[in-house]
């Protein structure tokens, strides 16, 4: 073949593949899109130190690991691609506290203990998930105090924000500060304007990240191309609803499911994403219930056989969400928050990275986790020319191995790890849908982890080549 690009392996900023080395049959998904590096541990929650605290959010239930046994695990079982991990703010909270809202003496001083530990068994940054519970717990000097603890690691700190709609601004400033005081890289996860109400604030993020830099702070952030998100169904509602880990019991209670809905009928900070999502934009994922899986939220309540089956009587969306999640706590949703014009913006924008967000390469996840990287370049750099193809490389190589350390990785040349994605401009691409996500990528025609080829011709060689890194 002619007319083929030759760039380093991508290194996607902001995946969810904890788990995915550990599955019976090695698992591709990411090397067909040319991505030969992960980041997991993102959004506050990484599988390490003991993260069966979280198994009702999760649904996973997971050893009792240290994070250097987690890491060992991982490599141990062969990863299919080359994996880094962080460290979650939740994971370390949940360990030490559970879900409760107070820290004890002492508790605070444990967690920095723990995250130390990951960060000499080799955890590449600090993640913070601040809408999920028990993350949304933590105040400020909190989150500093960790995160002071990464900059003594030179690692960065992440964070999937307390609010990417209504307070948005808020949201990064208290990120920015956190970074400042703390004295750490800072990496704004998904960079995204959610709600439609809060559409066309994309300048104004940027502008935040660009002022962040101007102060001192090293300040990026990264971003899926799509206009819906995936998450918990539990995350429509405000955190407090997940409150002591209790679920089930809280939204048992009429009353509590009125409280809740007053909350999130207000909107902003602490409202949960009901107000940024409509009942036709939230569409089922992953249920208990599998009939339920593949359906909106506006079906399901529309289907007086869908409403007996989680025994609400009336078609009211909201209290057919609290019982699919009562029914469910685990359950996931894909939800559409976005507009097109903030995200290109976003994505033109040179502090601004590719991460995809994925879930694992199983059932009706978002299409994200199959075709993050070759939709970015088929769509948004082919057919809409939002970047050139020179940037868009530099957005999906450099940018992030640059930011999280991983020395030799993102970048071609003597001393450099031959991590290697050979792909045809022309026929790159997705056409993976919302409920039909796993089409496989056009375009990836040839990988190679440190010179090895895993994907020859656009097939997965079968080699579980992947290493796990460390800073």
């Amino acid at each position: 073949m002619t007319g083929l690009a030759v760039a380093p392996g991508f290194v996607d900023a902001h995946a969810h593949s904890d788990l995915v080395p550990l599955m019976a049959e090695p698992q591709p998904f990411k090397l067909l899109q040319g991505v030969t590096t992960e980041i997991n541990g993102n959004c506050g929650f990484s599988y390490a130190p003991d993260a069966s605290a979280l198994e009702e959010l999760t649904g996973e239930n997971v050893p009792d690991w240290t994070f250097a046994g987690y890491l060992e695990a991982v490599a141990a079982a062969g990863p299919t691609n080359h994996v880094a991990t962080l460290v979650g703010h939740s994971t370390l909270r949940a360990a030490v506290a559970g879900f409760t809202e107070t820290l004890r003496e002492g508790d605070l001083d444990r967690m920095r203990d723990l995250a130390a530990a990951a960060f000499d068994a080799g955890a590449c940054g600090l993640s913070s998930g601040l809408i999920y519970p028990p993350g949304s717990y933590a105040g400020i000097d909190e989150l500093v105090a960790l995160a002071e603890v990464a900059h003594g690691y030179g690692v960065p700190y992440t964070t999937h924000m307390r609010d990417e709609g209504a307070g948005l601004a808020a949201a990064l400033d208290e990120a920015v500060e956190i970074a400042r005081r703390a004295r750490v890289r800072l990496q704004v996860s998904h960079c995204k304007v959610a709600g439609r109400r809060n559409h066309g604030q994309a300048g104004m993020l940027l502008g935040k990240l660009r002022a962040a830099r101007a102060a001192g702070v090293d300040a990026r952030g990264d971003q899926y191309p799509y206009l819906a998100g995936a998450t918990m169904l539990a995350a429509l509602l405000p955190p407090s609803a997940l409150a002591g880990g209790r679920v089930r019991e809280v939204l048992a209670q009429p009353g509590e499911r009125a409280r809740l809905r007053a909350v999130a009928g207000s909107g902003g900070t602490g409202a949960g994403l009901w107000q940024d999502s409509t009942p036709e934009g939230v569409l089922i994922t992953a249920h208990a219930e599998p009939s339920f899986v593949g359906r909106t939220l506006a079906d399901v309540t529309a289907d007086p056989a869908a409403r007996a089956l989680v025994a609400v009587a009336e078609a009211d969306p909201w209290e057919v969400a609290c019982a699919l999640i009562a029914a469910d706590p685990a359950a996931t949703m894909v939800v559409s928050m976005m507009a097109e014009d903030d995200m290109t913006e976003i994505m033109a924008d040179p502090l601004v990275g590719v991460g995809s967000d994925n879930g694992a390469p199983v059932g009706l996840e978002h299409p994200r986790t199959w075709g993050c990287f070759p939709r970015f370049l088929g769509t948004y750099v082919r057919e809409r020319a939002v970047v050139s193809w020179e940037e868009a490389v530099r957005k999906m190589t450099s940018a992030t191995a640059d930011q999280f350390a991983l020395r030799g990785r993102g970048w071609l040349g003597p001393g450099a790890w031959a991590d290697i994605c050979v792909f045809d401009p022309d026929a790159v691409g997705h056409s993976g849908t919302y409920t039909a996500p796993s089409a496989r990528p056009s375009g990836i025609v040839h990988v190679l982890l440190e010179g090895h080829v895993v994907v020859e011709s656009g097939e997965f060689t079968g080699e579980r080549r992947g290493r796990v890194l460390r800073p």
